[in-house]
């Protein structure tokens, strides 16, 4: 079984580099939506990488002064992603648009970067550029020690991202494992794990765990107001200052985001469950208000908890979330009233319980409803709550085994 992992790793970036970096990151963009462009102009959207090559590759790298080929190619891959992904969603009757590319970041894979032990080495527009690691101390117990640096993973490629003068590479690593079945496989007959994902909560599980969002919320707001103050003094100090900060930040969110996985996932071991629930995460940020950082957070815990779920045979999938948190999960009633803010009261049948609890089991349930099958003998038989089960239908199972605590159905 072929396990991934991504580590990102903050990079000592001097200025000179620094603005090759910059004028990288621009024309990357920059070829991936000229393809994207290109892709949308006929009838039909163009999705195939070898016909997007065959029809840009020659003008990128004319339009852009010979721009590195092989960055060339990544920027198209990205652009082909992109462009089926709208498709796939005009297929299942969703809205989509051209897409437009606005993150500032690369692309790399083993061509265009070298991973050396302390630093990298990257291809820029115009030649190579060398920057350090920003490590943690080496006997902390992190993904750098685990798995960057392990001989049993192998580094694929990585994504260089900028945010607010600070470079941080997104090392990606793989290896192959055997899985221990025995030890590790869930029940066959096993449950379902909804979990909802939110702003003031970054996650509820249909166990009734909650994750709070309020230490998430805290150091965001901390390390954007030390940025603001340094940035105000405009000194090569305060700027060396919010690198600094920057690379606390990414540690700090990384660590708490690799404890809440790990708690999730022997959450769902402990419960049996064979399958975690989570609503898709496109146009997450529209549904929940949620900010660009907690949009990056809902999908580095879905990474994690998707690599460490594999590793003990557990499933991770995603379902539509429309109407998850309007829906009742106990009649099945569907009303925007239903929810006001954190409260769920159903206006049909008067069930009452956290609105982000109860948007959870919506989830399980609707997994439960697309999969389950008169005739798969291991398909899930329900949705895991503290105190019993939800099946297919939303009936209520209490728990047989003892010791169970009782929680709000």
């Amino acid at each position: 079984m072929e396990v991934r992992r991504t580590v990102p790793v903050a990079l000592n970036v001097g200025s000179d580099d620094a603005a090759l970096l910059e004028d990288t990151v621009d024309t990357f963009r920059w070829s991936a939506q000229y393809v994207v462009d290109h892709a949308f102009q006929g009838e039909y959207v163009t999705t195939s990488k070898t016909q997007l090559d065959d029809e840009t590759y020659d003008d990128v790298r004319e339009k852009t002064d010979g721009f590195n080929g092989g960055l060339v190619q990544a920027a198209r891959n990205k652009a082909a992603e992109a462009c089926k992904s709208v498709v796939a969603r005009w297929q299942n009757g969703k809205k989509a648009s051209k897409p437009t590319f606005t993150s500032p970041h690369v692309v790399y894979d083993k061509r265009t970067a070298t991973f050396h032990d302390d630093y990298v080495s990257l291809a820029t527009t115009d030649g190579r550029v060398e920057a350090e690691y920003v490590l943690p101390d080496e006997d902390s117990n992190t993904p750098h020690s685990e798995y960057l640096f392990s001989d049993e993973y192998e580094t694929t490629g990585a994504e260089l991202h900028y945010r607010d003068g600070d470079w941080v590479l997104h090392i990606h690593c793989k290896t192959d494992v055997e899985s221990d079945t025995s030890a590790q496989a869930p029940p066959e007959n096993g449950t379902v794990l909804g979990v909802d994902l939110g702003v003031n909560n970054l996650a509820v599980t249909s166990t009734g765990t909650f994750w709070t969002g309020d230490e998430f919320d805290h150091w965001r707001c901390e390390y954007e107001n030390r940025r603001g103050s340094l940035q105000q003094c405009g000194t090569r100090w305060a700027h060396e200052n919010i690198q600094s900060v920057g690379r606390k930040e990414d540690g700090r969110f990384t660590l708490m985001l690799h404890r809440i996985s790990n708690e999730l996932v022997a959450e769902a071991r402990e419960n049996g469950c064979s399958v975690i629930v989570f609503e898709e995460l496109t146009d997450i940020r529209e549904r929940t208000g949620a900010s660009w950082g907690h949009k990056w957070a809902f999908d580095r815990l879905h990474e994690y908890v998707e690599y460490k779920a594999t590793e003990c045979g557990i499933v991770v999938e995603q379902v539509d979330p429309e109407n998850t948190s309007r829906r009742c999960s106990h009649c099945g009633f569907t009303h925007p009233d239903n929810r006001d803010s954190e409260a769920f009261e159903c206006l049909k049948c008067g069930y009452e319980n956290h609105a982000d609890y109860n948007a959870a089991k919506n989830i399980g349930l609707r997994y439960l409803r697309r999969n389950q099958t008169g005739s798969d003998g291991g398909a899930p038989l329900g949705v895991r709550l503290n105190s019993g089960t939800l099946n297919v239908n939303g009936g209520y199972s209490p728990a047989t085994a003892s010791g169970q605590n009782g929680s709000p159905r």
